[in-house]
This record gives structure tokens, C-alpha cells and sequence, in this order.
């Protein structure tokens, strides 16, 4: 009997038992013939295309699957890539398929993975390898922290200078309108959001290359040194910058949300700056420099509201008491404290993920992927309304030493332990058991063609075929 579903269910139910009745069909007669012909993969992108947009909202599904004449019966739409890794399997052509019924669903919402591709930048082709395996470990969230001190690869429509001057080469390491676009189209089908961060007013050196008057001038004594600060933010330009560019970051990135940093301000320069210093005296800010930083901080999340963009910030901005939207998310990220810092964030009623436990930039001899795995995200104290409002994590790559050549194998399969924390149920935290099944799935990415770093001592069946 044919389950009840609604109208994209029912595509998806429809499309799929005729195929997977017609493969089966194949075993009694020349069956090699018909599955050769069979591109699996182009059948998984039509699924994907049809369901991308399923995979931003909600994951829950029930897959029946019972034995009667060759016959299949999917009770709830599953995604293609999950199914993909329950049945299909390229070995062999004689596989079993025990009768099964599974419900699944994520624990979190949001699951992310941050790459810095301005310290070092990295190639398209990487970007689009990293989200491949970012859906096959059901990840839904590419936090692209695009710019920073280093460089400015982001090519902007209008303002060119800034990766023109601000990037390591104009044209070979930057990312175009055409390569954005491109990212955000490969993430979709794929069921995952792209959220920029262009994070003001620290960690902007590479911004000032290519903007004159963009950052504070520092001084050494009553003469300036040559060397600049933060964002500067007394002048009437910078802000008329922020608005036009925050407009074309608008446009440009289709997810409603927009990552603005805010982290690790220097005040050095500022406290150096007299132009600074009587900015601070006429607005009766005495000597509290985060006092400048907030005002700074809050006429900049005016611009981005008057986008119809909602903002991520990370923790320091919530610190320094900027009023913030009642939709803003709070992102967690100092390792010492997190769980205190949970709890004044939702106590003060913000949403907020959290990314403290989970920087897989920094190495260590062993199995470090258990600690990933060992973190409870609402292990901090607070009533049951304040935990719901933690929707997530993400785990963090940063590139002061990575690039290209190291990127897949350091991030995998140490993230896969991340997204299953994210996934899974608080209760679900056999280290042995999770050993066990994050062995067999690494050995899955091997086999994919990603070269997922190895657990331990072992084998796959299938090894990776370097080049």
C-alpha cells in the first residue's frame, strides 16, 4: 500500500521505487548490463536538486524497507545521500538488503564547518571537495570566513580595489562574482546554507590596501608611525562605505543571515590616536575603549538591518553590551569559559552556537577526534528554555597552516566526530561503538576519492589511490 505523502514526498517515492524496483528486477535478467548503464550519479543529482531545499530545513525521515516480490516500500522521503550509504554500494553486485526500518533526525539545526580562506587561499576545486564530504556527513552550514588580515580574496563589484590591493595575487587568488555564485549553487544542491563573514573592525589590514581612509591611522608620539589600526570609527566615510558594501554583500549572498566578527580588537592604535582620543572625550567615553568599539559595533548592525539581513556575531560583541536585534546568534568561541559564557547568552534570551571545543586547526598526536566527540554542547546551567535556544555548533578550520595540500585530510575525519555530536542523541556516546562506525565511514570517504586521514592502525577494503 502507498504511504500518505505530501507533493515532494511523493516525486521522491515515485522516482525511487521505480528505479530501485527495475535494479532489483535486473539480478534475473542480465542484470551487469543494466546496472552499467545506470549512472547512479546523475540519478543522486536529480534527487539533490529536487530536495536541496528540504535539507536547509528539516532532516527527519523514516526508511521502511521490507521484501515481498522484489518490492520496495519507502514510508518518508530519506535524502539521496543517505541512502546512497545504506544500499548502494559498488563492491559487488550481489548485496543483501535486510528488511530495515529507520528513523533518524538531527539533534541540532545548525552544523557548520568554517573555512579561512584568507590566510591561505584556497582553490575553488577545494572549497567544492570540502562540501561534497560536508553532505555526506550531513553537514548543512558553510560558514566562509572569506577575508581577514591577510588578504582580501573576495572580489567586489563595487569596490574592485579591495581585492585588486588587498589580495595575494588580483587575479590568480581571488574568488570572482562567477566563483561565489558557483559555491553558493554547489552548497544548495547539496542542501547547505553559505554564510559570509566579513568581520570589521579588527582583522582588516588587507581592507585598508585597497580603501584609503578605511583604517585608523596609529601614532608613535605626536607623528604617525606609518602603520594603521582598526576600522576607524569617527569618520562619516567609513560608514558610508560599510553601507554601500554591506549592500552588495546583500545581494550577492542569498542566506538570511550574515556573519560580522567583531572579535579581537586591538585598542593600541585607537589609545594612540588624538584624533581618537578627543572623539572619546566629546562622547564621554573617558578611557573605555570597548565603549568606541560598541558604537562602532552598533551603527554597523543598523546597516546590515536596513539589508533585511539578520547577523551572527561572535561572543565579544554580546560582552561588550552592544544592543543587539532579539534574532541575532551569538557564536561561542573562547575555549576558557564557553559553558559560562552559554549561559549568559541564553539567559539574556540570544540564540547562539558554539565552536569553543570544536578548532580542529590546532594538532595533536593521537586520537584527538575523542574529545570532539566527548563534547556535550548544553552541559552548562541553565533552564530547559535556554538550552533549546543553543540550534548548534560548527567546527572551525583556520589557515594560518593550512592550504590546499593539507585541508581534506586534517578536517577529515576529525569532523565527522563533530557532526555526529550535532546529529546525534545526547545519549549516544559509546567511544568504542563510535570508533567502530567512524572507522567504517572514514573508509567510506577513502573510497569516494577524499583522503580522510586514518584513525588508527587499519585498513580499508578499497584504499586511497594517490597520485
Amino acid at each position: 500500500k502507498t504511504p500518505h505523502f505530501d507533493a515532494h514526498s511523493m516525486i521522491f517515492y515515485c522516482a525511487f521505487k521505480c528505479i530501485f524496483t527495475l535494479w532489483m528486477h535486473s539480478f534475473s535478467n542480465n542484470y551487469k548490463t543494466f546496472y552499467e548503464s545506470l549512472n547512479f550519479s546523475y540519478i543522486f543529482t536529480i534527487f539533490h536538486f529536487l530536495f536541496a531545499e528540504l535539507g536547509t530545513l528539516h532532516l527527519d525521515f523514516l526508511l521502511h524497507v521490507y521484501c515481498d516480490s522484489l518490492s520496495l516500500n519507502v514510508s518518508l522521503c530519506l535524502l539521496s545521500r543517505a541512502m546512497s550509504q545504506l544500499i548502494l554500494s559498488p563492491l559487488s553486485f550481489q548485496k543483501n538488503i535486510n528488511a530495515t526500518k529507520i528513523k533518524d533526525f538531527p539533534r541540532f539545526a545548525h552544523r557548520g564547518i568554517l573555512l579561512d580562506t584568507s590566510r591561505h587561499y584556497l582553490p575553488v576545486k577545494a572549497i567544492l571537495t570540502t562540501l561534497e564530504t560536508m553532505a555526506m556527513n550531513k553537514y548543512n552550514v558553510f560558514h566562509w570566513h572569506i577575508v581577514d588580515d591577510p588578504s582580501f580574496p573576495y572580489l567586489s563589484r563595487t569596490f574592485p580595489n579591495l581585492s585588486q590591493k588587498g589580495a595575494y595575487h588580483p587575479y590568480t587568488h581571488v574568488y570572482t562574482p562567477a566563483d561565489v555564485k558557483m559555491v553558493i549553487e554547489f552548497a544548495r544542491l547539496r542542501g547547505i546554507r553559505v554564510i559570509p563573514e566579513f568581520d570589521t573592525p579588527g582583522h582588516t589590514q588587507s581592507w585598508g590596501k585597497g580603501q584609503a581612509n578605511l583604517l585608523t591611522p596609529c601614532y608613535s608620539g605626536s607623528k604617525p608611525s606609518g602603520s594603521f589600526g582598526p576600522v576607524n570609527p569617527i569618520l562619516n566615510t567609513t560608514y558610508d562605505f560599510m553601507t554601500q558594501f554591506f549592500k552588495e554583500i546583500s545581494s550577492v549572498f542569498p542566506d538570511a543571515y550574515v556573519h560580522l566578527g567583531g572579535d579581537e580588537v586591538d585598542f593600541t592604535c585607537w589609545r594612540s590616536n588624538p584624533d581618537i582620543q578627543k572623539f572619546m572625550e566629546d562622547h564621554g567615553f573617558g578611557h573605555d575603549y570597548s565603549k568606541l568599539e560598541s558604537f562602532y559595533i552598533q551603527r554597523l548592525l543598523d546597516i546590515v538591518t536596513s539589508t533585511k539581513k539578520g547577523y551572527m556575531i561572535w561572543q565579544e560583541v554580546f560582552d561588550n553590551g552592544v544592543k543587539l536585534k532579539p534574532d541575532t546568534v551569538v557564536h561561542v568561541w573562547i575555549g576558557g569559559g564557553s559553558n559560562e559564557e552559554l549561559s549568559k547568552v541564553t539567559a539574556s534570551g540570544y540564540t547562539t552556537i558554539l565552536s569553543a571545543p570544536w578548532y580542529l586547526d590546532y594538532i595533536s598526536y593521537g586520537q584527538d577526534w575523542q574529545k570532539y566527540y566527548k563534547v556535550e554542547p548544553l552541559n552548562f546551567n541553565g533552564t530547559e528554555q535556554q538550552k533549546k535556544l543553543v540550534i548548534g555548533g560548527e567546527a572551525c578550520m583556520w589557515g594560518e597552516y593550512v592550504d590546499a595540500t593539507n585541508l581534506t585530510p586534517r578536517l577529515w575525519p576529525r569532523a565527522s566526530a563533530v557532526a555526529e555530536r550535532l546529529w546525534s542523541h545526547q545519549n549516544v556516546t559509546d567511544i568504542n561503538d563510535a570508533y567502530s562506525r567512524l572507522s567504517a565511514h572514514r573508509c567510506r570517504l577513502v573510497e569516494r576519492g577524499i583522503p580522510a586521514e586514518p584513525l588508527f592502525s587499519s585498513y580499508c577494503p578499497r584504499e586511497y589511490k594517490a597520485v
